[in-house]
């Protein structure tokens, strides 16, 4: 039996091949096993029953290493990472506290300094850092000319900012246990949450406004992602970090992700061509508070891509008369332990809370009743947003589930002879299909085994057909 090795390069390399048709069809087989996994059927090997709860390690360094087995169709895997946390002063919060996030119970303070100011985008393309008297700062700068060349100068970099780093692998065997491939996990990691969080854009009414909450590997696939599964249809991306630096690069990296190969052709097309204007916001800008809350208020998508410790932004935000006005599709995917949390609790209990029409004269979208996850018994355990708003296990539903309803949908629109297109289609309950594809839709993942199982087979049989890695014959 063969054993198939990919590097980081490789996978990176088969990762930046995908087209738009190609990220549909991985979809299309995460949501077969995510909809096994969440049916409770004991037939199958991708079923909740035979999931082993991951496991993690705390060592004296501060670091944490995670131990993920999962069961597939195909055989089984497990992937072992290890995180090491940012120092104890970027970990404290992702982004400043702001007065109003401190209603959770927190003994935090505020955060509040002497702010200078960091310009956005301007619709030329150019990405200019500047001083608190709107002179250009010495520190760095991107333009972008007519004639689509790019220039970067900068001064001595800044000190390396603190960030998490996650490094492990991924080691797949068959169903009679013959291992098949190892894999690098770092970018599988990052691509394959940004895969089961898009999900649900596609059939999205707008897209028009996407906020980002980090300028990291999970923040540069969601954004790589979405652009992919909407081409054309992002016109304002608004990336909110801590580093500019960190943001620039994500902004780089989409549009040259393969520098080394000449020949590459990207899938989401060229940067000079693109109608998208890229917005980035660092705590350091003088209007800090006033640009977070417009950002948060115009997005029709959130990405929360973050380990922070308190809320990125007030509750009130989004749950006052004003902030509900509008319909958003909002993932978080960075808190992963009970103490972190990317989203105020009000926001979750809001969501879950019911709501009477009749009493409401303002206009307001519509709420599911629900938070989706990935995994209702591990939300319900590590998810910090979800433990620190008190919600119940009625008021959590799986991805899984929602497939099943859409195959229901499906089935029952068959057999009255009506043809149904992919996405998500639930024809016999139009207030579901509302409120995915308008209402306030909260999506929140700690990341499950199975998901790394089913990309990572996809990689290693990808991998094969090109001819990119290592093979090991007889293994």
């Amino acid at each position: 039996m063969p054993l198939t090795v990919l590097g980081d390069k490789d996978v990176n390399r088969i990762l930046h091949s995908f087209t738009r048709d190609d990220i549909l069809e991985l979809q299309q087989s995460l949501a077969d096993a995510l909809h096994w996994y969440s049916t409770s059927n004991d037939a199958n090997d991708c079923c909740s029953d035979f999931q082993p709860e991951r496991t993690h390690l705390k060592r004296k360094d501060g670091s944490t290493t995670l131990f993920m087995p999962a069961s597939a169709l195909t055989g089984q895997g497990v992937k072992v990472v290890s995180i090491v946390p940012p120092d104890a002063n970027a970990s404290a919060a992702g982004l400043p506290a702001l007065a109003e996030n401190m209603s959770i119970g927190s003994d935090q303070s505020s955060v509040s300094s002497p702010r200078s100011s960091m310009s956005i985008a301007s619709t030329t393309g150019s990405i200019t850092p500047t001083s608190p008297s709107g002179t250009t700062s010495s520190a760095a700068s991107i333009n972008t000319t007519n004639t689509g060349q790019t220039s970067i100068s900068s001064a001595p970099p800044p000190p390396a900012p603190s960030v998490s780093t996650i490094r492990g692998s991924l080691t797949l065997l068959d169903s009679l246990g013959n291992t098949t491939g190892l894999i690098n996990a770092e970018e599988v990691t990052a691509f394959r949450t940004a895969l089961a969080s898009t999900m649900l854009l596609k059939k999205r009414q707008s897209v028009h406004d996407l906020t980002v909450f980090g300028a990291g590997k999970q923040a540069y696939w969601h954004i790589r992602l979405a652009m992919l599964l909407r081409p054309g249809e992002i016109h304002h991306l608004n990336i909110v970090t801590r580093n500019f630096d960190t943001a620039r690069a994500c902004i780089m990296r989409l549009y040259n992700p393969q520098p080394e190969d000449p020949n590459y052709m990207n899938a989401i097309g060229d940067k000079y061509n693109s109608k998208m204007k890229a917005n980035l916001l660092t705590p350091m800008h003088t209007e800090y508070e006033r640009l977070l809350k417009e950002y948060v208020r115009a997005a029709n998508v959130i990405f929360c891509t973050t380990p922070s410790s308190s809320p990125l932004f007030p509750a009130s935000y989004l749950t006052n008369p004003e902030g509900r006005k509008k319909g958003r599709y909002i993932a978080c995917i960075g808190s992963y332990k009970p103490h972190m949390v990317e989203l105020h609790p009000d926001i979750l209990r809001n969501a879950v809370a019911p709501h009477h029409e009749h009493r409401h004269h303002h206009k307001r979208q519509k709420e599911g009743g629900a938070v989706i996850v990935d995994t209702v018994s591990g939300c319900l355990k590590e998810a910090g947003e979800v433990i620190q708003a008190k919600l119940l296990p009625d008021q959590v539903v799986e991805l899984g589930e929602l497939f099943m309803l859409k195959r229901e949908a499906a089935s029952k629109a068959a057999a009255k002879g009506v043809k149904v297109d992919g996405g998500c289609n639930f024809q016999d309950n139009s207030g579901l299909l509302e409120w995915l594809t308008r209402g306030n839709v909260i999506y929140k993942s700690v990341g499950l085994g199975l998901m790394d199982v089913v990309v990572g087979n996809e990689l290693i049989r990808m991998a094969r057909e090109r001819g990119i890695g290592t093979t090991i014959e007889n293994f």
